[in-house]
Formats: C-alpha cells, structure tokens, sequence
C-alpha cells in the first residue's frame, strides 16, 4: 500500500486540493481531502502540491525512441513503444501500423498480442491505419502498399487473433457495398472502424457514419475538406450526432484556431492522439521501403516528420505534450484537454470503467506533473516506473 499526499487531484471530473489517493494492489483506494490519514509513512509520496492526473491514453502512435512497429513487429519492439510513452505519462495505448503487407499486419497482431497479454491495461490492442484508403488522400503512405482488399485478404485478416484489432482506420468509399458488409461481418465486436485518408463526399461520409463506423481519423489531415457546396468528410464529423474523432495537437497538423472550432462544435466527441512516429528524443530519420521521412527541428515547437515529397508523416511528441498544446494554444479548458487524453479515449476503447480516471476501483495508472503540465513521475498499476 502506498499513499500520495498533498496532491492537486484531476479525478477525471473534477479537481481536488490538499488531497490524498490511497493505492493497495494496483488499484485505487480512497481519495478524500480529509486530514485523517497517517502521513509518516514510508510508502507516503509528497507531491508537494503537484498536479496527479489520470495516466493518458493514446490510441494512435507508431514508434518509440528508436524502434517502429513496421519495421519490426516483435514483441519487443511493442514493449519499446510502451516504455517510451509511459516515461512521458502515457500508460494506456495502441500501437499503429500503417499501410504495409497483409503478413506485416499478421506479425504485428501476433506481436501485440503476447504483450496484450502480459499487460492488458497499457497495451489492450492495436491499430491498423490503413492499406484500404483512397490514394488520393493517402498522405505520407506508400503508394506501394495503398489498395483495396485482395480476394481472401480480409477473411485472412480477421481469420487470426482478430480481437487484438481495436481499431481499423480505412476510406469506406472504396469499397463496393459487398466488401463493407463483410468487414463488418468479419471483424471482432471489440474493433472500431474509423474513417480516415478518405476522400469521401459529405453523403458517402454520413452513410458510413450511420453504418457502422464510429470514428474518424485525425480530424481535417488526409480527409476532404469542408466547402461550402461540399461539406466532405470534415462537414459530416462536425454534423453528425455520435461519431467521435481524434485530433493531432502538435502545433503543426492543425492550426489551434481549427482545433478550437472543432472542440467547440464537437465537445467530448474529439479526442487528442500523438501521432508520434518517434519521440524522446526523436529519430532523425526513417527509410523503410518507399516510406522515408526525416525529422525537421523547430526553434518555436516540437518539430515534425515530413517524407521527400515534403508531406507531413507524423508528429515526434507524446499525448502530454498534445494536452499542453491544446490548452496554451488553442485554449481548451485544462479538465476538458485532460479528459480528451484520458476519459474520453478510455470510453471509447470500452475501459472507461478501468482506466482514465482517479477513483477508487480503478487502475492505478498515475502521472505527477507541475502546474505547467512537465511530467515529473509515472506509475502504472501502483508502480514508480519514472
């Protein structure tokens, strides 16, 4: 049993001062304001007044510090992935594969697996992010690789460990009505489909939001746009009643004034993801196939990836840094910012009654940060790992 005290508590609602969280095999205890507890304790952890947040969870990003789950689908690398997120505060997330082969997939989805196993709080999953998009909104992925399903593809996609699939990012106006209906027949109840790299017009958008796909993919990046004789895929996010998207706050993929006009017509239903290709610190460069990108520094901010055709290929940050991005520059409220990296994608990824907030019950997932949101210790489980 270890106790935080004198901690300036983010519940996942609400924000308590002078308080102190009790945690006992990996869970979360009690968490009150009172001065009842015993504070000589060994195990007590003065925070000093120091924010304790919810770990963060971010159900898009691709690599760690040197390692990339393309180009090395092991098991391993999925634990290198973890470890370098978690140092930073994100203790919950689904390691992304983007455009590739369909046995680059299956070794991915069996690499996830086994640490799926091991830890099914920090990694319950993953998300494939393509091949199937339209390839005129494929962005930084390789053309090599961008494509419609082959026959057989999809039954041998989903024919193995089909449930570790919790996400699958695809351009629904590509495939014909057949090929739609069997990706929902095939794929496991837990997989969210989310629309993403598409070119779909506001009605095609609409359609497949009604019809199964719940989710979108990095809001206004590799969609069509909003006009305003066609809404496209933006327009049908924004007037759609349920369907929840993620946003990639790093300073370069959206302007902060987008991701506010975004946050103030969508609330809760936008969600913060890091996009990270590789962070802490970033790899400078990257070549795997056709896919080859290089980090450019920036004096102003985090710097980004670009690939030779000068497209953006993914940020180089960890979801804490999207939160303080969110709130400094595009100024979205602290608790909202926080529960769009932290409650929100628990909901979605169908953990909200586990993870995502300080309550007693839950995992003990826990990031300290100062009030300037720099994170100073994690612990996942009850556990220091930073």
């Amino acid at each position: 049993m270890n106790q935080f005290i004198n901690a300036t508590v983010f519940t996942g609602d609400e924000w308590l001062t002078d308080a102190t969280v009790r945690v006992e095999n990996g869970r979360i205890q009690e968490i009150t304001t009172a001065n009842n507890l015993s504070t000589d304790s060994a195990s007590s952890i003065d925070l000093a007044g120091d924010c304790l947040i919810p770990g963060l969870i971010d159900l898009q990003l691709y690599g760690g510090s040197n390692l990339f789950l393309n180009e090395v689908p092991t098991p391993d690398t999925v634990r290198h992935i973890y470890n370098s997120h978690a140092f930073n505060g994100t203790t919950t997330l689904l390691p992304t594969i983007h455009s590739t082969s369909l046995a680059i997939m299956q070794q991915a989805m069996a690499a996830v697996v086994v640490v799926r196993d091991e830890d099914p709080f920090g990694v319950p999953g993953l998300h494939i992010e393509g091949p199937y998009f339209n390839p005129v909104k494929r962005g930084a992925h390789s053309m090599a690789y961008v494509r419609t399903p082959a026959e057989g593809e999809l039954e041998a996609l989903f024919s193995t460990n089909a449930d570790i699939i919790r996400i699958l990012t695809l351009a629904p106006e590509i495939f014909s009505p057949e090929h739609f209906v069997a990706i929902k027949q095939l794929k496991h109840p837990t997989t969210l489909l989310s629309l993403g790299h598409s070119n779909a017009t506001y009605e095609q958008a609409t359609a497949a939001f009604d019809n199964g796909v719940s989710l979108s993919t990095h809001l206004y990046n590799a969609m069509r746009g909003f006009e305003s004789r066609e809404p496209g895929v933006v327009g049908a996010v924004f007037d759609h009643p349920t369907v929840r998207a993620s946003i990639i706050a790093d300073g370069y993929h959206c302007n902060p004034t987008t991701i506010r006009i975004a946050y103030r017509l969508l609330g809760e239903r936008l969600f913060l993801i890091s996009d990270a290709l590789f962070a802490n610190p970033p790899r400078p460069s990257f070549t795997l196939g056709q896919f080859v990108v290089h980090y450019e520094p920036d004096s102003s901010g985090p710097g980004r990836y670009v690939n030779d055709e000068g497209n953006l290929a993914g940020s180089a940050i960890t979801l804490i840094d999207c939160v303080r991005i969110a709130v400094e520059k595009a100024g979205i409220p602290l608790t909202n910012a926080l529960r769009m990296a932290s409650t929100v994608p628990a909901d979605i990824i169908g953990m909200g009654h586990q993870l995502g907030k300080i309550q007693p019950g839950y995992v003990a997932n826990l990031v300290r940060t100062d009030q300037s949101l720099y994170t100073k210790g994690v612990w996942t489980q009850g556990v220091a790992i930073r």
